[in-house]
């Protein structure tokens, strides 16, 4: 895992403290998993968010979702709006592969549960999903059960971001999207709480692109002179997963709450959530598990006070922000189908940063 991120380029979004990795897998217990396909015909797959390593369906997490723009075709959002609560791992895909990593994940989850004894008869995989179509051959469907198995077998502690799993077709504001992700600490009384947020981005239009602050994407447009190749977008769509994890004790509500502040951090990158952009968060937090079977008929919560969540909603602002900046940077250069090139936003970044130096910017992130 030797990518260079956005903070190795000297750009610090945010002010906020980050976790050890920096990584959505900074929340004690969530893994993360990628299935790549990359050939001649598909530059697809599946990246999995696995919420600990125990069975999901058996002790369920307190969970929230919601839908900021719902050009999309995610599955499971309805129940977790309805009952709160995060029963399987979270699988990330292309659009037309959504119902059969819906299968894959569903027998996934009832072979762990034949396997712990647990009676089913009823179960919600949630499965989110990006168009990569100016990449992958997406009406091939190349994304198979044996690709979210594997996606599930590798995840870890420690990822890779870019070009890989369900960010391998993914373009954002015209240059070569993907996997991100960033983390942020806050404080509660006496004791330290993690907030990572992952997402799959593929939005935004090139000349709307603000670099922490700075107004990237006029700059990026000028390249185009010189690279006739060079893939540029016209305008806001394509749709951007946010996913969020934390292992601060909250409510449903107050989660679905700082899922919210996530779409601020994906405006300061440049986005107002065009008309063809899905824009969809989905959180879990890894406290208060919620057992699927109890003799209690009353189970007692510990939620943070409304008067301390304004920690929070800064961190999943930052958090989003920064994972955004992290699918673009890592991410390599891609040819798409018509033959134009998705570059990566590494190599505009010593050009950029000369640009804002030399008109009085600042590494750390400017209001805008």
């Amino acid at each position: 895992m030797n990518q260079k991120r956005i903070r190795d380029y000297n750009i610090i979004p945010g002010t906020m403290k980050t976790g050890k990795r920096n990584k959505i897998t900074d929340v004690p217990g969530v893994l993360v998993g990628h299935s790549t396909i990359k050939n001649e015909e598909n530059h697809t797959g599946v990246t999995v968010i696995l919420p600990g390593s125990d069975n999901a369906f058996a002790s369920k997490y307190t969970a929230a979702s919601y839908v900021h723009n719902g050009f999309g075709k995610s599955c499971g959002l309805i129940q977790i709006d309805e009952l709160g609560t995060l029963e399987t791992p979270i699988a990330l895909t292309n659009t037309l592969n959504v119902g059969l990593v819906w299968d894959a994940l569903t027998q996934y989850v009832l072979a762990r549960c034949e396997k712990d004894s647990v009676e089913v008869h009823s179960l919600n995989p949630v499965v989110g999903e990006c168009n990569d179509s100016s990449i992958n051959h997406i009406e091939k469907r190349a994304v198979k059960e044996e690709h979210v198995l594997e996606a599930i077998g590798c995840a870890g502690e420690d990822f890779d971001e870019g070009d890989v799993g369900a960010g391998t077709g993914t373009v954002c504001y015209g240059l070569k999207g993907g996997i991100g992700s960033a983390s942020r600490m806050v404080s509660v009384g006496e004791k330290e709480y993690t907030i990572g947020v992952l997402v799959q981005s593929n939005f935004g239009s090139t000349e709307d692109f603000i670099l922490n602050g700075f107004p990237a994407g006029r700059a990026i447009l000028e390249r185009k002179r010189e690279k006739e190749s060079m893939a540029v977008s016209q305008c806001d769509q394509g749709s951007i997963m946010t996913i969020l994890a934390t292992d601060l004790p909250v409510s449903s509500r107050q989660l679905k709450r700082i899922i919210r502040r996530t779409a601020v951090g994906i405006a300061r990158t440049g986005a107002y959530t065009g008309h063809g952009s899905g824009e969809v968060m989905i959180g879990f937090t890894t406290a208060g598990r919620i057992p699927a079977v109890s003799d209690e008929v009353l189970l007692s919560r510990t939620v943070i006070h409304e008067n301390v969540i304004n920690l929070a909603f800064k961190a999943a602002a930052e958090a989003a922000h920064e994972a955004i900046l992290n699918s673009m940077v890592c991410a390599g250069k891609t040819t798409g189908l018509d033959g134009r090139i998705y570059y990566s936003l590494a190599e505009f970044l010593p050009e950029l940063l000369k640009q804002r130096d030399a008109k009085g910017g600042h590494p750390h992130y400017v209001s805008i």
